[in-house]
């Protein structure tokens, strides 16, 4: 909103109206700001919560200091969310495609966590949402992600044109990228031409009838990545400081992405995509990420509030839909590989369950206890050194993935 006031003043010639027209500055003003809200209101917020008694139910898993966090407030993710969004609402341009989006699945996510902690505080229900209706709510998420980046006309791209096609030295180093146009392509890592279209795997079908198809498997795709990594980070978030530690990590990797695909300089420079308008997206991020950071302030060990499925999910989705939207979601497996192992990590434990019950007829576990950061808790190891290392593993998979777009 004050982006739109700071405009008209620039119009009538105000002094240092003009700095909000630059997103450097507006995102570092969401930067500050949301960490602003985080840190000095979300201690108001954390009170609040523990007059009402919304404190976290703890079943006893064996695991030391456990049963002392019973009674610590939790919902404590409506801070990251009232963080992120107020910067965002006074800081970027709100006509943007991409700002509208992730606003739409900030509070649609956010609703299906604070249901699920709802559930669980007041219902004295520590299953809380049953997770059908998670998946539900998830999907319909995913769908209208999928199709609101498929079919609006302000979601485009620029690809560099090829040396060979231009007549002249001159035309080459002044036009280096072609017209906008709708693409279905993606960030391949490690491959040559560093780009997927997921029209192309429909091979044998002609032009009009891929693009058609090819968006319904972009639009199940999407459905899948965001359902898979909120869930990753809802599974992550099980000690003090590790998810949100992580997530604020892979999002100052998503925030350069942001950087230099919405920079055409930059973009020429990497010899990558160019994606039009997503360089407001960097508001976006500065304003989550400053969120992030104030919320382990008090989500450090030992936390004084839990971000309950109301932030995990939202932080999740969030970063699911950023990959998505700057066309780097095949990089997720890297860049988010703290939730990749803590989501595998379950689904190895129970499917090995499973299978040794079946043939035994008892049933075994490859780890102590999943998610994995619980397997290390029973080997002995301290909840903050476990979250250190996992935002060491976290800033090397940030640069690693960083790094591929010229490792080709």
């Amino acid at each position: 909103m004050l982006y739109y006031l700071f405009d008209y003043l620039n119009e009538l010639h105000i002094p240092g109206a003009r700095m909000f027209q630059y997103t450097s500055f507006r995102a570092g003003m969401a930067v500050l700001l949301g960490m602003f809200i985080s840190l000095f209101y979300g201690k108001n917020i954390i009170n609040y919560l523990r007059r009402e008694q919304m404190g976290e139910i703890v079943r006893d898993l064996g695991l030391k200091g456990q049963v002392e966090k019973a009674g610590t407030p939790t919902m404590g993710g409506i801070i990251i969310i009232l963080a992120t969004l107020i910067p965002v609402l006074l800081f970027a341009k709100l006509h943007n495609i991409y700002i509208i989006i992730l606003l739409v699945s900030t509070l649609w996510l956010g609703v299906i966590g604070f249901l699920d902690d709802y559930i669980k505080v007041f219902k004295k229900n520590k299953e809380g949402l049953k997770g059908k209706f998670k998946v539900v709510g998830q999907i319909g998420l995913g769908l209208v992600v999928g199709v609101m980046l498929f079919t609006s006309e302000s979601v485009t791209v620029k690809h560099q044109i090829d040396r060979e096609d231009k007549v002249t030295e001159l035309e080459y180093k002044t036009v280096k990228f072609g017209q906008e146009e709708k693409s279905l392509d993606t960030t391949m890592p490690f491959v040559k031409g560093n780009e997927f279209n997921y029209s192309d795997v429909l091979f044998w079908m002609d032009a009009d009838n891929k693009l058609v198809w090819g968006g319904v498997i972009f639009v199940i795709a999407v459905i899948f990545i965001i359902t898979a990594v909120s869930n990753g980070a809802n599974l992550t978030d099980g000690i003090d400081g590790l998810a949100a530690g992580t997530s604020a990590v892979i999002v100052c990797a998503l925030a350069l992405f942001v950087f230099v695909s919405g920079n055409i300089i930059f973009a020429d420079y990497l010899n990558i995509m160019f994606i039009p308008k997503s360089e407001e997206v960097l508001i976006f991020c500065g304003a989550f990420l400053g969120a992030l950071i104030g919320f382990i302030w008090y989500n450090t060990y030992p936390a004084q509030v839990f971000m309950g499925d109301t932030g995990s999910l939202t932080i999740g989705g969030i970063i699911a839909v950023l990959a998505i939207i700057l066309r780097k979601e095949l990089l997720l497996p890297i860049l988010c590989g703290i939730f990749f192992i803590e989501n595998l990590s379950v689904v190895l434990q129970v499917a090995y369950f499973k299978y040794t019950k079946k043939k035994f007829g008892e049933g075994r576990r490859i780890f102590l206890m999943a998610p994995l950061h619980h397997h290390y808790q029973k080997l002995g190891y301290h909840e903050s050194k476990i979250v250190v290392r996992a935002i060491i593993i976290g800033i090397i998979l940030a640069v690693v993935s960083v790094i591929t777009l010229k490792i080709r």
